[in-house]
């Protein structure tokens, strides 16, 4: 594993942090395939991303998981912002990246992400055509996550109290010079509504898997972008592109699989559900993850040959 710092092309100002992996006998002066690896919201690429991508390694392909802008240890200010439209350029700012590296087959490039970041990555091969494959992990599409609830249960015009209050932290923002904050994930135990998103908490609040430059929130101000955003936006067009989607069958997000699934243009898609696996059992636990990279590595394989 090599760390590297690259500037972020897309006019930010940033520079991305990432871990690039190498397969066993690296040798660099022949060409691979490669995976970018995008973490969940408010998580680091030293968690889930990391973990993915050093398992894929193991298959013979480059992975480089990533810090995106104004997280982890990239760089940008403000901190924690989660823009989902610069979160989706990041994909693009990444495969930039690869494509300058002489060991990189810059035709055979895939992306893939756990939880908002699988919705980041399918909207960046939307965009992007230089991404040849996606899979994805516990999809969340942030926006539908935000407007719709976790489990699908909220209209969209419903939710409209949450740009007044995205609105309304702007305003106080620009008059305090300090942002207000919303969880990404349960900040304490009593705050998670059901088992499966106190397993939320425990991931990001506890030995499990808790890291310093994951504190699991983002900026209020976010939410006027966040709650307009739809992640899929145009697949039914434009994500032609081989996709491999993996949820877990007790996953209260499963739901956002299956929509990307169903409206993606793409003539090669597969679901894949993993038996008794929630959401976040798919972050870490050792037999869901190897799994779904059981899935993940054959799947880039083929389609990136």
């Amino acid at each position: 594993m090599s760390k590297v710092t690259f500037k972020n092309l897309n006019g930010q100002g940033v520079e991305i942090s990432a871990e690039i992996n190498f397969p066993r006998n690296f040798d660099e002066s022949k060409q691979y395939p490669a995976i970018v690896v995008s973490h969940p919201g408010g998580g680091v690429k030293e968690q889930t991303a990391g973990l993915y991508a050093r398992k894929l390694a193991e298959h013979g392909l480059i992975t480089i998981a990533f810090d995106r802008s104004y997280q982890g240890e990239s760089t940008g200010e403000p901190r924690q912002l989660e823009n989902p439209y610069v979160s989706t350029e990041d994909v693009s700012a990444v495969v930039d990246y690869l494509t300058v590296l002489p060991y990189v087959d810059s035709d055979k490039i895939g992306a893939m992400g756990i939880c908002a970041g699988a919705g980041y990555s399918a909207n960046a091969a939307i965009n992007d055509r230089r991404i040849k494959a996606l899979g994805m992990v516990s999809a969340v599409n942030i926006g539908q996550m935000f407007r719709n609830g976790w489990d699908n249960t909220v209209a969209d015009a419903d939710a409209v109290g949450y740009l007044e209050f995205g609105s309304n932290a702007r305003t106080t923002d620009a008059s305090s010079g300090e942002y207000a904050i919303i969880p990404l994930a349960p900040m304490r135990e009593e705050d998670a509504p059901n088992a499966e998103l106190r397993e939320a908490w425990e991931y990001y609040h506890t030995p499990r898997c808790e890291h310093p430059n994951a504190p699991g929130f983002a900026l209020t101000r976010n939410l006027n972008q966040i709650i307009t955003y739809d992640a899929y936006h145009k697949a039914e067009a434009f994500l032609t592109q081989p996709i491999i989607a993996i949820a877990g069958s007790e996953a209260g997000s499963k739901w956002m699989s299956d929509d990307l699934i169903a409206r993606a243009a793409s003539k090669n898609k597969t679901l894949y559900v993993v038996d008794g696996a929630n959401h976040m059992s798919l972050y870490d636990v050792l037999p869901y993850v190897d799994e779904a990279v059981a899935q993940l590595a054959p799947f880039f394989k083929e389609t990136l040959k």
